[in-house]
């Protein structure tokens, strides 16, 4: 069984950018250790035999006739836009 320690809990809370609680560690390494525990299990169970499928209860989607059901209105949405170019939204640059 994979179990956590308290340093692991406040490695991954530190990497997903998530404050804890000191008292909460241990319940956290307790329950994470759980949901490990049970993946685990899962990964051992033997799936030969069985398809792959796309909805547990073997379910085809609805599909809906593909026609035009609103007009376009881009124009109208895009006047109260701080600024447009060629039909597209221009939008400050937040990556260097």
């Amino acid at each position: 069984m994979m179990s956590l320690t308290a340093s692991d809990v406040k490695k991954i809370a530190h990497l997903a950018r998530l404050g804890i609680d000191e008292q909460q560690i241990d319940g956290y390494a307790n329950d994470l250790s759980s949901i490990l525990e049970l993946m685990t299990q899962m990964g051992q169970a033997d799936t030969a035999g069985v398809a792959p499928m796309a909805h547990p209860l073997d379910q085809t989607q609805r599909l809906r006739e593909d026609r035009v059901t609103e007009t376009d209105r881009r124009d109208h949405f895009q006047a109260i836009a701080p600024q447009t170019e060629a039909g597209l939204y221009l939008v400050p640059k937040v990556i260097e």
